[in-house]
């Protein structure tokens, strides 16, 4: 009786240990990705763009039409460390806007490309995103807009920019958001991004904003979604009209 109990214990052991391993996802294999440092925009595959609501300011004496974009010289002294002597001159992407008066005054910083909004696609399982902005201590509300893989655009609050200078902004990705679609015919294949929004409070002061953004990346679980015959799901049946 004591032999047959010694003998079945430890395969016991050993199928609860074995098992799993056939069937769980590895959640741990966490990646940085860099979208964008701002240093290098001719590298890019897509452009940044701005647009702003209907009250936007006329342009200024020396020709410029608001709202304005552009590339500036620049970097925040806790990134300035990490910076190389190879590395390119570290730039900043800046906007700035005037209105006409005070009121539900916003403005939008996207990327596109070829003249044409461009969604910028994540890859893997997105947990949190993180950038630098650089706040003019006026009250203007933040929110970065991603587009989930059924189509919808959702709002990720990013606090507002009651401060002055630099200040490093991590959102956590909520879990909610359908990051994979488990339908071919509709939706993204995957969690894009659509872009930035600014809101001025109703009360703040409409005659100048400036904004700077600089290094957006983000973490992901990298391969979550990866599974054996992975590769299967982009089969060509000859319906698509791309070819084999």
């Amino acid at each position: 009786m004591k032999k047959g109990l010694a003998i079945f214990v430890p395969l016991a052991l050993v199928f609860l240990f074995c098992a799993p391993a056939f069937s769980q996802q590895n959640e741990k294999s966490i990646e940085v990705v860099l979208i964008d440092s701002f240093d290098t925009p001719d590298q890019n595959e897509w452009t940044w763009q701005i647009q702003a609501s209907r009250f936007i300011a006329d342009g200024n004496e020396g020709g410029a039409k608001y709202p304005l974009i552009g590339y500036f010289k620049g970097i925040s002294d806790s990134l300035r460390a990490f910076v190389k002597e190879s590395d390119p001159e570290p730039q900043v992407l800046g906007g700035k806007v005037k209105y006409k008066r005070k009121g539900d005054n916003w403005f939008e910083i996207y990327p596109a490309k070829d003249g044409k909004p461009y969604e910028i696609p994540f890859r893997g399982n997105v947990k949190t995103l993180d950038f630098w902005v650089w706040g003019s201590n006026y009250l203007y509300s933040m929110d970065v807009l991603v587009r989930d893989a059924e189509g919808c655009v959702h709002i990720i609050p990013a606090g507002n920019l009651k401060f002055y200078g630099w200040r490093n902004v991590i959102l956590t990705v909520p879990t909610s958001l359908r990051q994979r679609s488990s339908y071919h015919s509709i939706g993204n294949k995957a969690l894009s991004l659509v872009g930035f929004r600014f809101r001025a409070d109703a009360n703040e002061h409409a005659d100048d904003f400036t904004v700077f953004l600089d290094k957006l990346q983000y973490t992901a679980a990298g391969i979550t979604h990866v599974y054996d015959g992975y590769d299967l799901n982009k089969a060509d049946f000859g319906d698509t009209g791309e070819g084999k």
